[in-house]
């Protein structure tokens, strides 16, 4: 696996070119207010203006629209996407005062993302922008604020996040309860009835018949004869052999007598029901997915842009190498040894298997969309530009180590939304914040 490519928690970005509307200079300072416009609020010693809130209300309802969604009336819409555009005021001014910052590569790759994921050039995205009549200096700008607002909000949110022990315990044991229920089970049994209203001495006897059977087996006996002989089921045929089932298709009392038994093991007590003695067998288990994940095993060939090698040119490159293994003129294992740049090249570019979360977001989403052996197109990611193909996939169980991180993972994601609010609020109530009336 390559250590450049391992992250704990993907930084999101969503940049959209219909969102890059003018925002604030990194110096702190509005950008001109355009005629009529005006300003709606001071936030701390940032502006929103009039023509924001309407070109962010102008996305709200094109983004309804595709989805078909309802929105509130109109005065509560536009109290909605102010309060949201303040939010947004108020965590880049906390993530300009925090000291981090973001470096040009890291920016350069960021843009080069948004050229990618729109399927154009870099020239045809300063081109749009352009037309579009925002200055590629301040779009560059806005991209950065918003690495730089994820990456502070990112690392305080998760800060505040706390998952016990417990709570680990707590939730694999809800794992385990929704698994057994999909588990299924291949069981045999020896039942010896007890009619309805049977003696205490007829009982007994019954038992006794149960016993000498479970003796027989514990003596050696083939399960599958003696059942034959005493079994007095609709199995009785078959060796007793139920076949394969659901846990929920089966008695709870069955399920809880043979789970913990492994394949060929016979139950060591009998197991009185109101139909009689049972003396039961598990014959075979598969498991329910509780503690099972998918692992994809890719390959790739990382370029690196450099003064020498733009993401354009690194793109090009390898839309070329694509081409090339496609037609059979020369094969990704040779072009990734000959050309990628980071430590799997000597491998042929191979990654190992490699389950959920293992790399950056832009990465694993197109790995994941790819066919076992299909090839994509060149994605952009903070490492530089990758040609990926995925050599296979498959499922595995999860040892107990592994069971517990997953657990945490996914505790520390459904804890997220809980503490980025609570993060927010705290933000905001130390935040200076004016509103503004719309001028005469």
């Amino acid at each position: 696996m390559t250590d450049a490519l391992f992250v704990l928690r993907p930084v999101l970005l969503a940049l959209l070119l219909s969102a890059a509307a003018p925002l604030l200079h990194a110096q702190g300072k509005a950008a001109p207010l355009r005629n009529g416009d005006y300003i709606v609020a001071i936030v701390n010693q940032e502006l929103v203006t009039a023509s924001e809130v309407q070109t962010r209300i102008s996305r709200v309802r094109a983004d309804a629209a595709r989805q078909r969604a309802t929105l509130p009336p109109d005065d509560q819409l536009y109290r909605d996407v102010l309060d949201a555009l303040i939010d947004e005021r108020v965590q880049l001014t906390h993530a300009r005062e925090s000291g981090q910052r973001v470096d040009d590569v890291d920016l350069d790759r960021a843009v080069g993302n948004v050229a990618v994921q729109n399927q154009i050039t870099m020239a045809q995205l300063r081109e749009r922008l352009r037309k579009e009549g925002i200055d590629y200096a301040r779009f560059r700008t806005n991209v950065r604020d918003q690495l730089l607002t994820e990456r502070v909000r990112e690392r305080e949110v998760q800060a505040r996040i706390r998952v016990t022990d417990a709570d680990v315990d707590a939730y694999l044991d809800k794992r385990r309860e929704a698994a057994s229920a999909v588990a299924e089970y291949n069981i045999a049994q020896i039942l010896v009835t007890v009619p309805e209203g049977a003696s205490a001495a007829d009982t007994a006897r019954r038992r006794e018949r149960a016993e000498a059977a479970q003796k027989r087996v514990q003596a050696g006996e083939a399960f599958e004869a003696v059942a034959r002989e005493l079994s007095e089921d609709s199995n009785r045929a078959a060796g007793g052999v139920i076949g394969m089932r659901t846990a929920e298709r089966l008695p709870d009392v069955f399920v809880s007598t043979v789970r913990s038994l492994k394949p060929g093991e016979v139950a060591p007590e009998l197991l009185r029901t109101g139909a009689g003695f049972h003396l039961l067998k598990l014959v075979d288990k598969r498991e329910g997915e509780a503690f099972r994940m998918q692992q994809t095993r890719a390959r790739h060939i990382l370029l690196r842009p450099s003064a020498q090698l733009s993401a354009e040119a690194a793109q090009k490159r390898l839309a070329g190498f694509k081409q090339q293994i496609e037609s059979g003129k020369a094969s990704f294992d040779q072009l990734a040894r000959d050309n990628s740049e980071d430590g799997s090249a000597a491998l042929g570019g191979d990654l190992g298997w490699a389950g959920a979360g293992t790399f950056v977001p832009e990465f694993e989403e197109t790995m994941n969309r790819l066919a076992i052996n299909g090839i994509s197109e060149p994605v952009v990611s903070r490492f530089g530009v990758h040609l990926i193909q995925v050599t296979d996939r498959r499922a595995v169980s999860l040892d107990l180590k592994q069971q517990r991180e997953q657990a945490r993972n996914v505790l520390r994601e459904q804890k997220f939304d809980d503490a980025y609010t609570e993060w927010l609020r705290e933000l905001r109530a130390r935040a200076y914040v004016e509103m503004r009336e719309a001028p005469l």
